[in-house]
């Protein structure tokens, strides 16, 4: 077997072509980011709400407008708290963050992962058409979208070389039929095979080939387990792969310790597709409250506390649950009355092992 190829994504070059996908809330933090740079990958902190269990924030304060207020702050200073932290531990690997654009405080977060010295910035959930913008004055930092088709990634190349003179580092091409998390596809084309890796990766290597004529790497996520899938997906065109759901189960995953043991025990059919306020349909592990929400049940909480939304249906239409808790909840430990996100691979870990022994397996 060949061994695996370095990847570079701007200026920074990862001995391995994988990128842990960045999870929230505090699922992938500062110790599995860091974890997974010093093994040779890109470790990722998600940017998601980081200030909801900060010592920067008080849940408790009546004042809605004050607590929104200070909650954006509160994720403000969480987020250089973690990139500090995981930098602290990883010195000289390639590390990262992922920031959602349907987040209100996406230009803030982009402005301040920027400032703190990341390695790159990888941004989904919308298409991140200001992301050069934000980012503006610190060209070190590689960029890097993450989209479901080729469609996609053409609208965001022509439009930030029209406006900014620039292209994307990097794509991350996430196949909603195998993802966890929210997916960058509506619900009725969940299960279409134009939008798989088969199709879609080839699809855009060509595009960015022929027609971009740059050679912007493709990362391929979902669905990847193990080497076998990582050899795949190169095959394809792709020069890298991201792994979320595998790196839940290691020892330096930010989750609960029962947030990992959940995911232990399992099975393929718990994976199931929820509807969330984001407006976008979600791939996420059956429990009490994932029932709940599949039966429409009045009982979820539908207050919307801290506007941390864009778009969301729970604060503007009273429709599904505060996504935000319910994702916090999860992550503390709370797993029957949290939503537990998951890729179409849970189910398959054995153990809880490090992330050197982890990635050590993967490219072995």
């Amino acid at each position: 077997m060949q061994p695996l190829p370095s990847l570079q994504i701007g200026q920074h070059v990862a001995r391995y072509p994988v990128i842990q996908g960045g999870m929230g809330i505090r699922i992938s933090g500062a110790r599995l980011a860091a974890a997974v740079a010093n093994a040779g990958g890109i470790g990722i902190i998600s940017a998601v709400a980081l200030g909801l269990n900060s010592p920067y924030f008080d849940i408790k304060v009546r004042n809605t407008h004050k607590r929104r207020e200070q909650f954006f702050e509160a994720n403000r200073l969480a987020l250089i708290d973690e990139i500090q932290k995981a930098r602290g531990l990883s010195p000289d690997g390639v590390i990262g963050v992922n920031v959602m654009v349907a987040a209100q405080d996406y230009e803030t977060l982009i402005r301040t992962a920027a400032e703190q010295g990341v390695n790159l910035i990888i941004s989904g959930a919308g298409l991140p058409f200001q992301m050069p913008e934000y980012a503006a004055g610190y060209p070190e930092v590689a960029l890097v979208p993450i989209v479901s088709t080729t469609r996609a990634a053409r609208i965001i190349c022509r439009k930030w070389e029209r406006q900014y003179g620039r292209l994307p580092d990097a794509f991350v091409v996430e196949n909603p039929n195998s993802a966890g998390g929210h997916l960058g596809a509506k619900s009725e084309e969940l299960g279409d095979p134009a939008l798989e890796a088969e199709q879609v990766i080839p699809e855009l290597v060509a595009y960015l080939q022929q027609e971009v004529g740059q050679p912007i790497p493709v990362i391929a996520a979902g669905g990847a387990w193990d080497r076998a899938d990582i050899d795949r997906m190169l095959a394809l065109g792709a020069r890298g792969v991201q792994i979320g759901t595998r790196f839940i189960t290691t020892n330096e995953c930010d989750a609960d310790i029962r947030y990992k043991e959940f995911h232990l025990q399992a099975r393929s059919e718990d994976v199931v597709i929820i509807s969330s306020p984001v407006g976008l349909p979600g791939r996420a592990l059956r429990n009490a409250f994932v029932e709940k929400a599949l039966a429409g049940s009045p009982d979820l909480e539908k207050r919307c506390l801290l506007n941390c939304l864009h778009t969301c249906k729970c604060r503007d239409e009273q429709q599904y649950y505060c996504i935000i808790q319910a994702l916090d909840r999860a992550a503390r430990g709370d797993i029957e009355n949290g939503l537990i996100f998951a890729g179409s691979n849970a189910g398959r870990a054995e153990r809880i092992i490090s992330v050197a022994e982890l990635m050590a397996e993967l490219v072995a």
